[in-house]
């Protein structure tokens, strides 16, 4: 990766986070204490594969070198708060506390394709999109790549069974926390780690510009979704306050750029809200900002949030809606509702903890 870790570069008497470390630079650190390359493949693999919570689980290091990373770094794991299981569908809402208190969410949805993991990346968030909950409140701090690790590894542990899938849609915007996610999308797909393919990972943006196109830069195959929600800017700007800084054209243009550069299709997330953005106007409007785009769009009916007035349209028309879009060659499909009888949308569950 382009930057470098300030993890390697502070001060040993400063704890090293080496879950957030690419196995180059794990190497390079254990260099400074004297240790041999080899050994950070074994330390990468129990941190990694293995997802082992302490220093005394690595077996097959010295006890010498164990007690020196008891003192020269530290092991981040995240710890389970409550955990809420959707009789409906299975779908597995997770409360999770960061080793400093504050407290994240993350969900697993289970599918006939394998398990798919939502996770966090922000404790917080600072976009303050009028419908959800995660905004309430502010951004608290951004997570570093160990802490996103974490939520799937944990996850992983509880059920048994390998995480298939990973969406960084849950709180925070992740873009706005571009270097830790371009670290953990490095760590995530590594193939002496989880080895999730880059194919298999979606990331969501409420439309920040210039990450956009940055990260276009970097040629990912992973999914890119855009939190559209809007088909005009003036409507965007009522639900979304990042509208006021990166206006619609510059952000499809973006996305543009984005699909140009890496080949790879945008999704475009469209949350209907009942009365605001699900009219017959909106969805012409939508089909012409869409319509001649190699895209997919997401139709989201809102999760009802307790301190928002938003609801959701009826199914007909969520139909009309979706059936429009189709009618001008738009690839569309419904999100299937998981997990509503438990604290479904995003930071709901973390609220009712205060956090």
């Amino acid at each position: 990766m382009h930057n470098t870790n300030p993890i390697i570069t502070e001060q040993m008497s400063e704890p090293a986070d080496i879950k957030s470390m690419t196995k180059p630079e794990l190497t390079a650190f254990l260099a400074r204490l004297g240790e041999k390359p080899f050994r950070a493949g074994q330390i990468f693999k129990w941190l990694h594969q293995r997802q082992v919570r302490s220093f005394e689980e690595m077996t097959d290091i010295s006890k010498d070198l164990r007690n020196v990373l008891q003192k020269t770094a530290q092991l981040t794991v995240i710890k389970s708060v409550e955990v809420q299981i959707s009789k409906q569908d299975g779908t597995r809402k997770y409360l999770f506390a960061l080793p400093d208190g504050h407290m994240i969410e993350s969900v697993l949805m289970k599918y006939k394709h394998g398990n798919s993991v939502c996770i966090s990346s922000q404790a917080g968030c600072r976009m303050a999109c009028r419908f959800c909950a995660s905004a309430i409140g502010g951004l608290v701090r951004s997570l570093h790549p160990s802490e996103m690790l974490e939520q799937i590894y944990r996850i992983g542990q509880d059920i048994g069974e390998r995480i298939s899938n990973v969406v960084v849609m849950g709180t925070g915007e992740p873009l706005d926390n571009y270097d830790n996610l371009l670290r953990f999308l490095e760590l995530l797909s590594d193939e002496h780690g989880l080895h999730i393919s880059q194919r298999s990972i979606t990331v969501s943006t409420c439309g920040l510009v210039p990450q956009i196109r940055a990260l276009a830069d970097r040629k990912l195959q992973i999914t890119l979704a855009l939190s559209l929600h809007a088909p005009s800017q003036e409507k965007r700007l009522l639900l979304m306050p990042v509208a006021a800084k990166y206006d619609l054209a510059q952000v499809m243009e973006a996305c543009d750029y984005y699909f140009a550069t890496t080949g790879r299709r945008m999704t475009f997330e469209y949350s209907l809200v009942h009365g605001v953005n699900d009219t017959e106007e909106d969805a012409e409007q939508l089909c012409a900002l869409l319509g001649n785009k190699n895209c997919h769009v997401n139709l989201i009916p809102v999760n009802p949030v307790r301190e928002r007035s938003f609801r959701q349209p009826d199914m007909n028309t969520t139909m009309r809606f979706k059936n429009k879009l189709e009618k001008n060659k738009i690839n569309v499909t419904i999100r299937r509702e998981m997990g509503r009888d438990i604290d479904g949308a995003c930071g709901q569950l973390r609220k009712k903890y205060g956090h």
